[in-house]
């Protein structure tokens, strides 16, 4: 359907400039505890990856957190100007869901922080959804560029994908489900969309989705868009696999599709990982979809599988010219979610020039100035 908004911004491609990526470093008293070294070590080579490439501002739960990562990433090779500390509480780690969501808007930035509610009030959420606004008190954005804006409106970055051109691809169990806005129609859903993120297309996905998801269904799990009118989507190809018919359903409406001008996308699917499943038997969700575009290189999560190298292979087609890298994330879904999961680009202008005055949020060493909220 197309509907045209309000000149209230726009939402930016994955693979326009960034000045940066935002994590949120997992806690000791989180669902992380019986793995929190494992998966310690798996966010540490997130870091150090984006850091070959840009910046990374890091939320730390205390100042003994701060101390110690001054420790640990230098080791890691990570220079200590590539990373930004703020000190903020919060319930868990999946960045991409509290971050703020950021618009383009008459030469700035627009930081828009919606409501996080746990997936729809399936966990704690109230600390976490604090978090951009405790960034935005730390002086953690260039307010220069910025403007922060709170919306009532419950949304997670990992439910939403731009093209960067005004079209929204996004999946119906996410968006329309209940437990997120429960008195908003799918109408009044893209409305207010298309005025906050300069929308015109929304490509609505009504099937797919993934066992051992929490989130109902986010589109980053699924299907992304990539540069040239591309879409990559987790294809599954065991007729005796439970997702076999919903993903065949799920290419099929992506077959349907059209870009703005009337084309077919061009699609790229990618490839089906053998099952995984944690100590209570329940299956994991894995799916290669779950990438990070950066400044001239994607970061793909892996799983120690034979069909790794394929994936890996097929992002590379969809992203010429970007350095591919993989990061085994086996520990990633052991919580139920992955490396896009964990991450939220900043745009060119977000963060901006180097911190001065105090102001800002500090770079690595010395964590004495590391703003604490």
């Amino acid at each position: 359907m197309e509907r045209t908004g309000k000149a209230g911004g726009l939402l930016p491609a994955e693979w326009e400039e960034q000045d940066g990526v935002m994590l949120t470093w997992p806690q000791p008293d989180s669902d992380w505890a019986p793995m929190l070294a494992e998966v310690e070590l798996v966010y540490l080579e997130i870091i150090a990856a984006i850091c070959r490439f840009e910046p990374v501002l890091l939320v730390v739960p205390d100042e003994a957190s701060c101390l110690r990562l001054a420790d640990l990433l230098p080791g890691q090779g990570v220079p200590p100007t590539r990373v930004r500390l703020v000190v903020a509480p919060g319930n868990d780690t999946w960045a991409r869901d509290h971050g703020p969501v950021t618009v383009r808007h008459r030469g700035g930035l627009r930081l828009l922080d919606f409501r996080f509610t746990g997936w729809g009030n399936k966990f704690a959420a109230e600390l976490d959804d604090a978090i951009t606004g405790r960034l935005w008190q730390a002086g953690a954005f260039a307010r220069g560029n910025c403007t922060l804006e709170p919306v009532d409106l419950v949304l997670e970055g990992g439910a939403i994908e731009s093209d960067g051109r005004t079209t929204l691809l996004t999946t119906a169990a996410c968006l329309l489900n209940p437990n997120r806005n429960p008195d908003l129609s799918r109408q009044a859903i893209e409305t207010r969309l298309a005025e906050l993120l300069g929308l015109s297309r929304f490509l609505w996905l009504h099937h797919g989705y993934l066992a051992g998801d929490d989130t109902d269904s986010h589109v980053d799990t699924l299907a992304r868009f990539a540069p040239d009118d591309t879409i990559c989507y987790v294809a599954c190809d065991d007729p005796d696999d439970e997702h076999y018919q919903e993903l065949e359903a799920m290419a099929a409406e992506l077959k349907a599709f059209r870009t703005a001008s009337g084309a077919p996308y061009r699609l790229l699917p990618l490839p089906w990982p053998a099952a995984r499943y944690d100590e209570a038997g329940e299956r994991l969700p894995a799916t290669y979809a779950n990438f990070l575009v950066i400044n001239h290189a994607v970061l793909v999560p892996t799983y120690d599988d034979p069909r790794d190298a394929e994936a890996l292979a097929q992002i590379g087609r969809a992203f010429p010219g970007r350095e591919i890298v993989g990061i085994n994330c086996l520990a990633l879904i052991r919580q139920h979610g992955s490396l896009h999961c964990v991450t939220m680009q900043l745009p060119a202008g977000v963060l901006g020039g180097a911190p001065s005055h105090g102001t800002a949020a500090a770079s690595l060493l010395p964590c004495s100035h590391t703003q604490k909220i």
